[in-house]
């Protein structure tokens, strides 16, 4: 398992809050595109490729609460 940067995690638990890239983005204060390329990098650190298994990775690792 990879570790992911505070920012993955941060991006990790506004998915999971059902925040779209727009929404990710305004939060964060950076571009949709930054955040299309975080998402991208955090499926490739999980080994995911969707939403749905991604939470469930994160919820099995611990990584969301």
């Amino acid at each position: 398992m990879q570790v992911l940067t505070k920012k993955q995690r941060e991006i990790l638990s506004l998915i999971y809050d059902e925040y779209s890239n727009r929404q990710i983005a305004d939060a964060l204060k950076i571009s949709v595109r930054t955040v299309e390329t975080h998402r991208k990098n955090i499926y490739r650190k999980t080994g995911t490729n969707g939403i749905v298994s991604l939470i469930k990775y994160a919820l099995h690792h611990k990584i969301l609460e």
